[in-house]
């Protein structure tokens, strides 16, 4: 498998994940082909982002307010091994790195064998509703994202 060159040690990548969320391939997910349509990958790094943004506390965080918001900035996918109608999949989901207002998250689909299916990275960027400026993180918003680097089991 060639590794995307957002992975630097690919065995060490793999392990840092922490967080994983569990998705079943729905008929609809696939094409005349009878595997996952490419495009569903990108719903699923969304499904993992919303759920990992819940578990670390974000998403209360950012409705809270009436001006911030995180909003992707680019998305990308590799794909390793096809995936077919009801598989059972997780997606795994960690911060790479934090910026002053942006956050890389990186992604891993694995299959029931615990076979890499797919990996990603994106950005997200925090910004004003209002203005569509881009806004610092706050010490707080910093902490709940630090959470998402620590790999704790």
């Amino acid at each position: 498998m060639k590794k995307p060159t957002y992975i630097t040690d690919y065995e060490a990548w793999c392990k840092e994940f922490n967080y994983f969320f569990p998705v079943q391939v729905r008929f609809s997910e696939t094409d005349a082909f009878g595997h996952l349509n490419n495009t569903q990958a990108f719903v699923y790094f969304e499904h993992a982002r919303i759920q990992f943004l819940k578990v670390v506390g974000l998403m209360t965080l950012w409705m809270k307010t009436d001006d911030l918001i995180p909003v992707t900035a680019d998305l990308q996918c590799d794909y390793f091994k096809q995936v077919f109608f009801d598989e059972a999949l997780r997606i795994g989901v960690k911060v790479m790195s934090i910026g002053t207002s942006s956050v890389e998250l990186h992604y891993i689909i694995l299959n029931e064998q615990n076979q890499v299916c797919m990996t990603g990275r994106g950005r997200i960027v925090q910004i004003s509703k209002r203005t569509g400026a881009s806004k610092g993180w706050n010490d707080e918003t910093l902490s709940l994202l630090k959470k998402g680097q620590i790999k704790t089991g």
